[in-house]
């Protein structure tokens, strides 16, 4: 019958499990007391208004930065070659 007995030593497979689990429990009740323990006890579930004018807020960068890259490729495609003929550089 094979031994628990693992490569690393002495340890057995049992005795390197209760190691991890005591450090996952260790790590679990520090959550909230390290740099950013406060924000995450300040933190809350967003009313639906907050979460409407968040989404909207959103929504309305997202359209005018797209909009600005757009109208950049406009200038590549179409300026920037006309202004590149009249200067002769093309």
């Amino acid at each position: 019958m094979k031994s628990l007995k693992s490569d690393k030593g002495d340890r057995s497979v049992v005795d390197r499990a209760w190691e991890l689990q005591h450090n996952i429990e260790a790590r679990q009740k520090r959550i909230g007391k390290g740099k950013y323990g406060r924000v995450l006890k300040m933190a809350r579930k967003p009313t639906d208004e907050e979460f409407a004018k968040t989404s909207k807020i959103t929504g309305a960068g997202i359209l005018i930065i797209g909009g600005l890259g757009f109208v950049v490729w406009l200038l590549a495609k179409h300026v920037a070659p006309w202004i590149g003929e009249i200067f002769g550089w093309i």
